[in-house]
């Protein structure tokens, strides 16, 4: 590593910010690509992203960039770190420019307009996948910016970019696996937060630790029929992009999807828990899209469901625990 290297982190949220400050302090030059024109000023003025990574300095290796051509000159990686929702855009207003390097996408949802993954997203725009790798697992973005022990996985279809991108980010606080199962982290990383509004439903009905702990063992099993439908390796939803991740997002008080679910057991409509948590909980979006992968893969579901009829439906949290405690009885592991 020499310090001309030069990486583009395209998103200016908390998580590419986070990743952007991991890279510099390793030695990179970092440039964190932001659209806002106000939101970079800021950062570059108080070298600080106030708003979504508050407290956190942003190092002298990193410098906060807007989104054009210049930016992403020279540099030998790009790491997208945007909603899932905006990817395809900032990936056709970026295609013409970018360089034939390695990317990296950090990001877990499926796309709600065409029911895409975010593999199938980047490859109608790319038409290849070589150079293309997914970061998952258990991760919230303070933590690693606090450099808290973190443990992730890179897939990538071509080991050598999820190698390199193991080497380029690893850190003895941020501990980088990879595989070649890009499907599989790929769900986990999107239908855990489905299950993480559940969780976060549940825990703000206050129904206990119990409730708590059936969501999350049942929502792993639905993440690995659909899974499997998808053809994922099963050993993939057990490791750090499936149950770890799931773990992490049903439990930490950090995650944006459990707080929007309480919110929304503490009887708030859907846009006033978004307006509260301000930020974007992918589960939302995800919700939908799955409600309409599973009928068409014919997975059954019925956690992800209720999400779905809470969110959209307008169904009460009491009538979806009511349906879910009452449905036929069957044999755990079918």
């Amino acid at each position: 590593m020499k310090e001309r290297e030069k990486i583009v982190v395209f998103g200016g949220g908390s998580w590419g910010t986070a990743l952007a400050v991991l890279l510099a302090r390793k030695g990179f030059q970092v440039r964190l690509a932001v659209r806002s024109k106000g939101q970079r000023e800021s950062m570059q003025k108080k070298k600080e992203n106030r708003k979504y990574l508050p407290g956190i300095r942003l190092p002298m290796r990193l410098t906060v960039v807007p989104i054009e051509k210049k930016s992403f000159e020279d540099a030998m990686a790009v790491i997208f770190a945007i909603p899932s929702h905006a990817l395809r855009d900032a990936l056709q207003e970026t295609y013409s420019f970018l360089p034939e390097i390695p990317f990296l996408f950090a990001i877990k949802g499926i796309e709600e307009e065409n029911l895409a993954f975010i593999d199938e997203v980047v490859q109608d725009v790319f038409q290849e996948k070589e150079r293309m790798a997914f970061l998952a697992g258990p991760s919230f973005a303070l933590e690693v910016a606090k450099e808290q022990p973190t443990a992730v996985v890179v897939s990538s279809h071509t080991p050598q970019t999820a190698q390199f991108f193991q080497d380029l980010l690893s850190t003895p606080t941020f501990r980088v696996y990879t595989t070649e199962d890009v499907r599989g982290t790929l769900v986990g990383g999107a239908v855990k937060n489905v299950i993480a509004i559940a969780v976060g439903i549940s825990d703000g009905m206050e129904l206990g630790h119990n409730a708590r702990a059936a969501l999350i063992t049942r929502g792993l099993s639905e993440i690995m029929r659909f899974g499997k439908k998808l053809g994922a390796n099963p050993l993939t939803l057990a490791g750090l992009s499936g149950l770890g991740d799931l773990v992490l997002t049903c439990t930490g008080d950090l995650s944006r999807n459990r707080r929007l679910g309480m919110a929304i057991a503490q009887g708030k409509t859907l846009d006033e828990a978004l307006k509260e948590i301000q930020m974007v909980a992918e589960g939302v979006k995800t919700a939908k899209a799955l409600h309409f992968l599973a009928k068409e893969h014919k997975v059954d579901m019925p956690i992800s469901e209720q999400v779905y009829a809470i969110l959209y439906e307008n169904k009460s949290p009491k009538e979806a625990l009511d349906e879910l405690m009452s449905r036929p009885l069957k044999a755990e592991y079918i």
